[in-house]
């Protein structure tokens, strides 16, 4: 049940993230501006996305090892390995 809850959670926030990337891109390609400055800034909002995307990804990692190794360690204490 908690699996199926977390599970909705990072799904919202992964739909969430697209749609501000979405979002983003169409105001940017909308915009008053010429190509060669709309390209500058798409370049620099891609690269901040990523970095923050990286890092949460990594952060989301760390987690889910962190919970895996939790498991494993309840799993082995109530088996008496």
């Amino acid at each position: 049940m908690e699996y199926e809850h977390e599970t909705q959670v990072v799904n919202f926030i992964a739909g969430l993230a697209l749609g501000a990337v979405i979002g983003a891109s169409v105001a940017f390609l909308t915009a008053p501006e010429s190509g060669r400055r709309t390209r500058k800034k798409l370049k620099r909002a891609a690269g901040g996305f990523r970095e923050d995307t990286t890092d949460r990804l990594e952060e989301l990692a760390d987690d889910v090892k962190g919970r895996v190794d939790d498991a494993f360690s309840g799993a082995r204490k109530r088996l008496g390995a």
